[in-house]
């Protein structure tokens, strides 16, 4: 099963929704509640241009993570959203430590937590760049348009060319030639 999934190139495919969905979800939350209340958290952290930086973040992360997810475009991508991991965990997150998980107490309400450290950011920078490392696996529009481009015309398959299926050699004629 395991030989079957890496040559069909899906190896990567639970990450890349994983982390398209972090990127999508957070994006959402900040477009939800109106980018201006992100702002003013920039604001506070003297970011220049704190309006736009934060609509252009919001935009970023939400149709950046939906792209990641379908596996559109996910090597060019990587490089800003984890430039935004990055300034997520040095402005926010880094002066709380490494763990995500700050227990704070346990209440009838349930369980309170306190400002999580950077170990999030840099899993999301992980993966991100095992994604642009990898590629973005068969599944994938990046997949679809790289067939688009080798085989313009649509003239059947062509694994051979495939990087997400490895190395293989389709032979129609006799195996050796005598």
């Amino acid at each position: 099963m395991q030989k079957i999934i890496a040559e069909k190139g899906w190896t990567l495919l639970p990450l890349r929704l994983m982390i398209g969905f972090g990127f999508a979800a957070h994006g959402y939350a900040k477009l939800s509640r109106g980018p201006d209340d992100f702002a003013v958290i920039l604001t506070s952290m003297r970011v220049p241009q704190p309006h736009l930086v934060a609509w252009v973040t919001s935009l970023f992360e939400f149709i950046g993570g939906f792209s990641v997810m379908i596996g559109a475009f996910v090597v060019p991508l990587s490089l800003p959203l984890a430039v935004i991991m990055l300034t997520a965990m040095f402005s926010v997150h880094f002066q709380y430590g490494f763990s995500s998980i700050r227990l704070k107490a346990v209440t009838a309400s349930g369980a309170e937590f306190g400002p999580i450290g950077y170990e999030m950011n840099l899993l999301y920078i992980a993966g991100l760049l095992t994604l642009a490392l990898g590629g973005s696996g068969r599944l994938s529009v990046d997949h679809l348009l790289g067939m688009r481009k080798r085989n313009p015309a649509g003239q059947g398959r062509s694994d051979a060319a495939d990087p997400a299926v490895g190395a293989q050699v389709r032979c129609t004629g006799p195996l050796r030639q005598r």
